[in-house]
């Protein structure tokens, strides 16, 4: 059972926050519609400017899945992957969370549905879902909203990073939980 406290914290929040927010602007004056108006306008502009990219990746992911490219990959990673603690289940989740979280979200469902949640695959799957970036989605989205088209030493930390959470899930789960 929560807590009142907390249920009075989760009710109130959200309003609280948003009151917060349009007291600071009457303070200082801001024109608070205009201001949400000019947003919400600019917000349109960076969708339109993204949509190509997003298109390209969600075509992409649909082919590379469809056309059993990933399955092939996933056999041929197995044996360096166990070497790493990581389940041959868990694969297909590291191959596709740098590009996408809907896609992502999927494979560890079924890994849940197919193995259970407190398994070795379904603990390390969940634990890499919560500790890796969908890199290529994260980059197009931010980096196509401002224009920047190098981002090569961005792209190389952030898949670095992913991996050595791939890893670091894998051997924290086999720590506390055991394979």
């Amino acid at each position: 059972m929560r807590s009142p406290v907390l249920t009075a914290i989760s009710m109130y929040i959200l309003p609280a926050a948003i009151l917060l927010i349009l007291g600071a602007g009457l303070v200082r004056r801001v024109k608070i519609f205009e201001a949400f108006t000019e947003g919400a306008a600019e917000g349109i502009s960076t969708v339109v400017r993204i949509l190509p990219s997003l298109v390209g990746i969600i075509t992409a992911i649909g082919v590379f899945r469809a056309s059993g490219a990933l399955d092939a990959v996933v056999g041929l990673l197995a044996p360096a992957f166990r070497l790493l603690g990581i389940p041959a289940e868990a694969i297909p989740l590291v191959l596709m969370r740098p590009v996408s979280g809907s896609a992502s979200l999927a494979i560890v469902s079924d890994i849940i549905r197919n193995y259970g949640p407190d398994s070795y695959a379904g603990r390390v799957a969940c634990t890499m879902l919560g500790s890796t970036e969908t890199v290529f989605y994260t980059l197009a989205v931010y980096y196509g909203s401002v224009g920047i088209r190098n981002i090569r030493y961005t792209l190389a930390a952030a898949l670095i990073a992913d991996a050595v959470s791939a890893v670091a899930s894998a051997f924290i789960c086999a720590l506390i939980f055991g394979r």
